[in-house]
């Protein structure tokens, strides 16, 4: 077998292996992540149709932790900075169906109702921007859009806060139940292993897969599912600050409703544990208040109790800018992390409940404040 080191390329574009996209199959096809490629689907099988989807939802969204920037495309300070220039102004009339032979007797009250068509999409589009979004919702061209019924004007107005508010439902369900299962289920000798179902890195893997799949969910709205993580975005120019409000709202809510799923499944549990009506938290030794909340050790001073809620946070946020830069070699390609992040944030939130979750974690949160989960 020959050494791979005397191996010898051709450095074309097209066959060095410096300049091959690493997801790029054999026979110029290029794979579709978890699932196959759809050869209708004009996303999977178009790199232009693919950069123009990433361009829009790109100047909808905003840089979020899942928006990715092409590196092809200039750069700009804000996402909302960006003026296009090469739009033309589509005329009024254009969007009218003119009369055919079925309709030439009919083309007045098919006119009117077109116009009503545009007069309801104004007031969606007018109603988006006062309550912090842009005008237009992130939704693949090609998709029909039903804004003649109340349900479907609904959401698509509030497209983005719903992403946000299923998102965090997901990473809080997931990780408050881990919690909740490992807790109540301490020391039960009928469980695998007789002690229990689940030791504290199943907390750590529980926060972990919550908020991967939770940024899988909420990939319209940017995927911050956080109150602390959208604040810095907002802070550093990468998110507008009117959008601010709203995507708290959502992601508070969210976190709340999780909470309530995972108390209302395990309620008969935390009564065995505590009692009918009896709810303590931590110094007690039969507290799951610790289930919806972190507290701090008992021994811990309130400086203390700080600077582990601040290195936490700031480690977090360093690593997701880190992984969301096109310039860092190490974030694994030049468009930042790209399909990968959700991943890499698997493991960091694996990493942070493993290193830093003795101090005052007792659920290991992706963000220590002020997220839902943390009272």
């Amino acid at each position: 077998m020959s050494d791979s080191s005397n191996t010898q390329y051709d450095h074309s574009p097209q066959t060095s292996p410096t300049s091959r996209d690493w997801a790029q199959k054999s026979g110029g096809e290029y794979g579709s992540g978890p699932g196959l490629t759809d050869p209708n689907d004009s996303i999977q099988t178009s790199d232009e149709a693919y950069r123009h989807h990433l361009e829009k939802q790109r100047k909808t969204v905003g840089d979020g932790p899942t928006a990715r920037r092409p590196s092809h495309l200039p750069e700009f300070e804000h996402h909302e900075h960006a003026q296009n220039s090469t739009s033309h102004p589509t005329h009024e009339t254009e969007l009218y169906q003119l009369p055919t032979a079925g309709t030439a007797d009919d083309g007045h009250s098919t006119k009117s109702k077109t116009k009503a068509q545009l007069d309801h999409h104004s007031t969606i589009s007018t109603l988006r921007t006062k309550i912090g979004l842009e005008p237009e919702a992130p939704i693949l061209d090609g998709h029909d859009v039903h804004e003649d019924l109340a349900w479907s004007s609904i959401r698509t107005m509030l497209r983005e806060p719903f992403a946000e508010f299923f998102g965090t439902f997901i990473m809080v369900l997931f990780g408050d139940a881990s919690v909740a299962q490992v807790l109540l289920s301490a020391g039960q000798t009928s469980a695998p292993g007789g002690n229990g179902f689940g030791p504290y890195q199943s907390i750590s893997w529980g926060w972990g897969l919550g908020v991967m799949l939770g940024i899988y969910v909420a990939g319209d709205s940017g995927g911050f599912l956080n109150p602390a993580i959208t604040f810095c975005f907002c802070l550093y120019r990468k998110l507008p600050w009117r959008r601010f409000p709203i995507y708290f709202l959502a992601q508070f809510l969210g976190g709340f409703c999780a909470s309530g799923v995972v108390y209302a499944n395990y309620i008969n549990g935390i009564n065995q544990l505590e009692g009918h009506g009896i709810r303590t938290v931590p110094p007690s030794k039969t507290a799951t208040a610790g289930i919806f909340c972190t507290y701090p050790q008992a021994f811990l001073t309130k400086a203390s109790q700080f600077f582990s809620e601040f290195i936490a946070s700031a480690i977090l946020m360093f690593v997701i800018f880190a992984l969301k830069d096109d310039s860092n070699p190490g974030a694994m390609g030049k468009s930042g992390a790209g399909q990968l992040f959700p991943l890499a944030l698997l493991f960091l939130i694996f990493g942070l409940g493993a290193c830093f979750g003795y101090v005052a974690f007792t659920s290991p949160s992706p963000s220590p404040p002020p997220s839902p989960s943390h009272c």
